[in-house]
């Protein structure tokens, strides 16, 4: 078997429905569509949500609590594969991160992500770190240490 040779199974495929393509094709006239209506119209229809003018359900549920965005902690994230550029033993700060540029600002603390492998012991220092980095970077023979 080649790949020039695939093809789909018998009757998983079906030919896309060509609709506006004169009377002869079966599919003209109205295409589908019915006679006049809102439905008919190009760019006819409603709104999602919409129930014909009765309050939607999204307005008649009252709201209920709120998000206090005032404590919200926004970290500036690394992954663990950013760090393999280090050497061994190295001590990795957010300081580091800042000026090898891996991190562009620091915003309310920096943390440790578990995309990427991990090669070379580390000891990295961050304000927070993924239960997946935290294990890449031990199974790398690093250490880490939450500020």
């Amino acid at each position: 078997m080649k790949l020039n040779e695939l093809t789909p199974a018998p009757g998983s495929r079906h030919a896309s429905k060509r609709v506006g393509r004169g009377i002869g094709s079966g599919l003209g006239k109205t295409s589908t569509r019915g006679s006049k209506g809102q439905w008919a119209r190009s760019g006819g229809g409603v709104r999602p949500g919409f129930e014909g003018g009765q309050t939607p359900l999204f307005r008649r549920v009252p709201k209920r609590g709120f998000s206090n965005h005032e404590f919200k902690r926004r970290y500036t994230v690394v992954n663990v594969g950013q760090l393999e550029r280090f050497a061994a033993g190295t001590v990795v700060t957010p300081e580091l991160l800042l000026e090898t540029r891996l991190a562009r600002k620091l915003n309310d603390g920096v943390k440790i992500l578990g995309a990427g492998d991990l090669n070379v012991a580390l000891t990295v220092r961050a304000h927070a770190f993924s239960g997946s980095a935290a294990e890449k970077i031990a199974a790398a023979g690093g250490s880490v240490e939450v500020m």
